[in-house]
């Protein structure tokens, strides 16, 4: 193009977005941003899969152990873990997955039981095999099929050892999955709700409802942990039920664990009731419900989203502590918890490890992969994180 004042350069044709920033960053929803940054944080994703899959085993316990949680067999007391092999023994049982049968010796000074594998005694396994013991699938109807099992009920099958009564623990595991792993969930969300609530009124509207809020807050925390919850259990009536034993202490749990969430809340809620956007909607009419459910929650979604993530761990290991003091859930209900209490004597430390490696393995899996999945969900959920 040619002017007066010599030639002016065509302006280059728009080429599009470039490869290095997408181009619907703009259109995209909050959730889908969420997601793409947590991606990024590839420890959290592989957490987020631990965490899934621990959840299903809760959720199909019953189809995946082998055996019933009581089931017992006295002739193999403190069985040691055995291994799978694939061979085919040639007695026309065909090619397949094998486990060695026990030889038993009994040594009369120590009174100690000692296990070898014999060779000559091999047990095939099935997938969805009969095993005997019925239970209601998802509460939905009656079988007896087990997702991994001996062909054979009665083989022994311990692929985690036994315990001193000759029960299974790789079983008691899995279901000991479904009272840890959900105790924390549900104390998660009543400790989330008070927390929440109690800290979003103090900071918002201050004054005599912040005093008496925090003195009470300041109570709760004043008390040490540990005694208050042996306390506490120990207050408990004796008769109750099991079930009953469960969701009290899962309340009890929650009504102590909800201080520092409130803490942390009203710090924040202190400093967003005076933002622009805040001010601007009480000026418009908006009650003061409608500004703390709308505006100012939101502002703290990463926040608990981090300190919810963090809370699930912290009540797994509280139930598994009051368990192992033998303050919290008792037999016969199955946690990982009351896995370890079976296990403190001198004879699982020394002749039988499986009995504590194996819930504690359990706990810490799982408190591991809830705390770096918290990480990545806090980084993700935080709206200044793409700025970084």
């Amino acid at each position: 193009m040619t002017t007066l004042e010599g030639t002016i350069p065509e302006q280059p044709k728009d080429q599009g977005p470039s490869s290095a920033e997408p181009a619907d960053d703009g259109k995209r929803s909050s959730r889908s941003l969420i997601w793409r940054r947590f991606k990024r944080h590839k420890l959290a994703v592989v957490s987020l899969w631990i965490i899934i899959a621990v959840y299903l085993i809760a959720i199909f316990a019953d189809v995946l152990a082998p055996r019933p949680a009581a089931h017992y067999n006295p002739d193999y007391p403190y069985a040691p873990p055995q291994s799978i092999t694939v061979t085919d023994p040639g007695d026309g049982r065909g090619l397949g997955l094998y486990v060695h049968g026990y030889t038993q010796e009994f040594d009369e000074v120590s009174w100690n039981r000692y296990y070898t594998e014999n060779p000559d005694e091999l047990h095939k396994l099935g997938f969805f095999v009969p095993s005997g013991h019925e239970y209601r699938f998802l509460g939905l109807f009656e079988t007896d099929r087990k997702v991994f099992a001996p062909l054979e009920p009665d083989a022994p099958f311990y692929l985690f050892g036994a315990d001193a009564n000759g029960r299974d623990i790789f079983s008691r595991a899995i279901y000991g999955t479904q009272i840890s792993m959900s105790i924390g969930l549900i104390g998660v969300v009543l400790s989330l709700i008070i927390g929440i609530t109690l800290g979003a009124l103090a900071g918002f509207f201050r004054g005599p409802i912040d005093a008496v809020i925090q003195r009470i807050t300041e109570v709760f925390m004043s008390l040490p942990t540990l005694p208050l919850w042996m306390a506490l259990a120990a207050a408990l009536p004796r008769d109750w039920g099991p079930l009953t034993i469960y969701f009290a202490i899962t309340v009890l749990l929650s009504l102590i664990g909800w201080t520092s969430l409130s803490r942390e809340v009203r710090g924040r809620v202190l400093t967003l009731r005076s933002e622009d956007y805040v001010v601007a909607a009480r000026l418009d009419g908006a009650s003061r419900a409608r500004v703390i459910r709308r505006h100012i929650l939101p502002s703290l979604t990463s926040h608990i989203i981090a300190s919810v993530t963090l809370a699930v761990p912290a009540m797994i290991l509280a139930e598994t502590s009051l368990s192992f003091l033998g303050l919290g859930l008792q037999p016969p209900i199955v946690s990982w918890g009351v896995l370890l209490q079976e296990a403190q004597n001198i004879r699982s430390v020394i002749t039988a490890p499986w009995l504590l490696i194996v819930p504690s393995a359990a706990v810490v899996i799982s408190t591991l992969a809830l705390n770096f999945l918290g990480d990545g969900l806090r980084d993700a959920a935080d709206p200044y994180e793409g700025a970084k």
